[in-house]
């Protein structure tokens, strides 16, 4: 199991409501290779943790808005689901 940021998500329960102003969904990173994924997710929107979560991990199913799961294949490279906010 990864580690990951505590959990954050005031009243919000949506992932737009999450972070005003900045992304929240980034299908742009499908097949990029996951370090430079979260590299680019944390720089898009400084609220967030990117987590990569390596093929065959699972992760707690709960919702956070400080928090992007980054699925990736056994090469590192990022697969869906789409890393969003949640």
């Amino acid at each position: 199991m990864n580690p990951y940021p505590p959990c954050a998500n005031g009243s919000c329960t949506d992932h737009a409501c999450c972070t005003p102003g900045y992304k929240y969904r980034w299908p742009n990173t499908l097949g990029m290779d996951g370090e430079k994924a979260k590299r680019i997710i944390e720089k898009d929107n400084p609220l967030v943790i990117g987590v990569i979560v390596p093929d065959d991990n699972y992760v707690i199913e709960n919702f956070c808005c400080n928090r992007v799961w980054i699925f990736v294949n056994k090469q590192g490279k990022v697969k869906l689901p789409v890393p969003m906010v949640g």
